[in-house]
Formats: structure tokens, C-alpha cells, sequence
């Protein structure tokens, strides 16, 4: 075992540049940290920057540093598909051939959306892409005061239910987005999260979405590295949307986040723990706050915040400590539209009391985290896993 302690940390959306296939997707010339870096008028990055980030990727505001801390590179997604799932299965070794099935542009198939009303016994209102605070805005009242229901969608592969906790409760929303997650099993209604949206108010300038948000997301169609880590026994403790990305499975313990900043403070209280294995975080803010709202200054600021707990982070982190950032798509803010794009990822590999220094070769896959994860703790990859390791590279 070369590193005791492993934190995995997905900065959510924080592309590198688009791939080689980023054409395909509709998503060419999109470069979330380099438009960002253009977009501002500061950005100030001090610890990303001892790191190796302007090394990694050109950014006009984080300069190249002559000695960077860390080994940086870029990762490749190979899977089909550009949202998290799709990018956090590959991490851990899953291959995605076919991506989720989306409904940005038509709403839900009437048979879907009458099949819901049924079982819910409410009529649906929306059934479009939207963004949610927006949504609200227009259809909120309606819910409240005639007892209907917001069904809605976005880019990606989500089907959304708004709630409100003061008249519809808690528990009535989490049963109908049960209802139907069961539904969008089925192959041709096949989503890869239904995302539950409560908020609270009674009127138009007044609704707020809460913190209750709770994702029912796909099950892994295999296992992953997570599971190899936890059937050996290692602790595997999930930060954020780790625990519904991959449903639990694979996780001995699981902490809810209602911000990234909450999520980083939630590593730091991790690292002063006494545990071996790994750590899995996501900071989804970048994504769903700044990233499809299309808000590059919302999202510099972001990654200032991060920053600012990284620093204090690396401060926690001691020796026998494995620290690696990275992100599982892009969602380049000032690219048209709401979507996610097709980008590569960084990769920055630090470790307390080793140098690390230099460049990695750009990799073809995501799964080399998982490889080197596994790796590391001497646990075989589980069968249809994909991925090589980078230890030999980072000790």
C-alpha cells in the first residue's frame, strides 16, 4: 500500500477543453476553465496554481508556475455521454456505451406523463426543459393553489418534480419521484436521475428551492472499484451526490451536502479522522449553480471559494495521504445553450512530503482513477472494469 488515505475530489464540470469528438455532441471550442479565465476580470487561484492548473490548461488569469506541486494531466472520457453519471461510473471503471436518454427538446412522451398522473393523482404541469428556478416562477402558484404538479426537464438526462414542503410535504414529493423512478426504468423512458425540487413560498418572487433535494438515480449496471474497496474491508466514504450517483452501492458511509463550500468543510473534518481508504467527494455548485445558468463570474467565484478550503485542506492532509482532483464532464458558461459539454478533464496529484512534480500523458479513459485506486490498496479490479493504473507515476 503506497498511500494510506486517498481523497478523491470531482470538481463538478470543470472541463479542461473539448475532446476530439466534441463536434459530435455539438460542443465544439468549448473550454470551461479557459473561457471562465477570459470571461473575468480576476481570477485569483493561489493554491490550483501551486498545484500545476495554469500548467495543465492555459488560463489567461492563473500563470504557469516554473515548479508546480503536483503531477497534472488530462483525462479522456471514453464513454458515450457528457453528464455525471456516465462521467463517475467511468472513474470507478464502468463503460457507458449507450447514453441516457434525454427529452430537452420534446417534453416526456404523453404515455409517460399520463402513466404518472395516474399513480401520483395529480395533473402535470411543465413538461419541458426549464430552468427550475425559472419554472417556478411561472407554474408555482398553480401547484399551490390547485394542487398540480411540475414535471420538468433540462439537458441532461433528469426527469424533476417540484414540491412544495409546507403543502405538499416532504414525503409526498420523495413517493412520486419514487413513482417515478419506477417508471423510467422501462428502456424507452430510460433517465438517468429523477431529481426531487423542494422549495417553499406561496407566490410568484417568493419561492426558494431548499436543501431537501434528493436524487433516485440508476443503480450501477456492475460493480465498481467502490465495491471491490468496500468488500476488502477499506473505508469508502461518499461526499455530496456521491451516495446517488452510484446509489449507495459501495459506500460504507455516506454524508449529505447542501453546498460544495459545506462539502469541502465536510473533507476537511474528514481528514482529521483516522481511516483507511478512500474518500469520494463532489461539489456540484460549479455545475448547477453557475455552469446551466450560463454565469461565468457566479462560476469564477466558485472556484475562489474552493480555493480558499483546498488551502486549508492541504494543510489537514499529512503524509500517507493521496489527495487527487479532477471533474466528470465540462459546462462551459459561455457557451449557447444550457447543456453540459464534451470535455476533457484535469487531473492534479498531490501528496504531502513526495514530489510529485511534472506532467502526465494526456489518458484515454477517466478509469484510470479507479485502477490506480485499486491498485494502491491491492484490490482487483471487479470484471468488466476498464482502466490502468497510474501508481507507478504518482509515488
Amino acid at each position: 500500500m503506497t498511500y494510506r488515505r486517498i481523497f478523491l475530489i470531482v470538481l463538478d464540470s470543470v472541463g479542461a477543453g473539448a475532446m476530439p469528438d466534441a463536434g459530435d455532441y455539438g460542443d465544439a471550442g468549448a473550454d470551461t476553465l479557459g473561457h471562465i479565465s477570459q470571461a473575468v476580470e480576476k481570477l485569483s487561484l493561489p493554491h490550483l496554481q501551486k498545484l500545476g492548473l495554469g500548467n495543465l490548461h492555459p488560463m489567461d488569469k492563473v500563470a504557469p508556475t516554473e515548479r508546480p506541486l503536483a503531477r497534472y494531466g488530462k483525462l479522456r472520457e471514453r464513454s458515450a455521454g457528457k453528464d455525471t453519471m456516465t462521467g463517475h461510473w467511468e472513474m470507478m471503471g464502468l463503460l457507458t456505451t449507450e447514453p441516457f436518454q434525454t427529452f430537452t427538446d420534446t417534453g416526456f412522451p404523453p404515455e409517460l406523463i399520463r402513466e404518472l398522473e395516474q399513480r401520483t393523482g395529480r395533473e402535470i404541469i411543465g413538461n419541458k426543459a426549464a430552468s427550475g428556478t425559472e419554472i417556478l416562477e411561472e407554474l408555482g402558484e398553480e401547484e399551490v393553489e390547485r394542487g398540480k404538479l411540475i414535471v420538468y426537464t433540462s439537458a441532461d438526462s433528469v426527469l424533476q418534480i417540484c414540491g412544495n414542503e409546507e403543502t405538499m410535504g416532504l414525503e409526498t414529493l420523495y413517493r412520486y419521484c419514487e413513482q417515478a423512478r419506477e417508471l423510467t426504468l422501462q428502456p424507452q423512458w430510460r433517465v438517468g436521475r429523477v431529481i426531487a425540487r423542494p422549495y417553499v413560498g406561496r407566490k410568484r418572487g417568493e419561492f426558494k428551492r431548499t436543501s431537501n433535494r434528493r436524487d433516485y438515480a440508476l443503480a450501477p449496471p456492475a460493480p465498481t472499484v467502490l465495491d471491490a474497496l468496500q468488500q476488502a474491508g477499506l473505508e469508502v466514504t461518499g461526499v455530496g451526490k456521491i451516495g446517488d450517483i452510484f446509489s449507495g452501492q459501495g459506500l460504507t458511509r455516506s454524508l449529505h451536502s447542501d453546498s460544495s463550500v459545506q462539502g469541502m468543510e465536510q473533507t476537511i473534518a474528514l481528514a482529521g479522522e483516522d481511516f483507511t481508504g478512500l474518500c469520494f467527494v463532489n461539489l456540484v455548485d460549479f455545475d448547477a449553480l453557475w455552469g446551466h445558468r450560463r454565469n461565468p463570474a457566479g462560476y469564477a467565484k466558485e472556484l475562489e471559494a474552493f480555493d480558499g478550503k483546498l488551502g486549508l485542506l492541504m494543510e489537514k492532509l499529512r503524509e500517507g495521504d493521496l489527495l487527487l482532483l479532477t471533474a466528470d464532464h465540462g459546462n462551459d458558461p459561455t457557451y449557447a445553450g444550457t447543456d453540459h459539454t464534451r470535455e476533457k478533464v484535469p487531473l492534479l496529484a498531490w501528496a504531502p512530503g513526495r514530489d510529485l512534480s511534472g506532467p502526465l500523458e494526456e489518458q484515454d479513459t477517466f478509469a484510470v482513477l479507479g485502477a490506480t485506486i485499486a491498485q494502491n490498496f491491492g484490490v482487483e479490479l471487479p470484471p468488466h472494469c476498464i482502466g490502468h493504473s497510474l501508481l507507478g507515476e504518482l509515488s
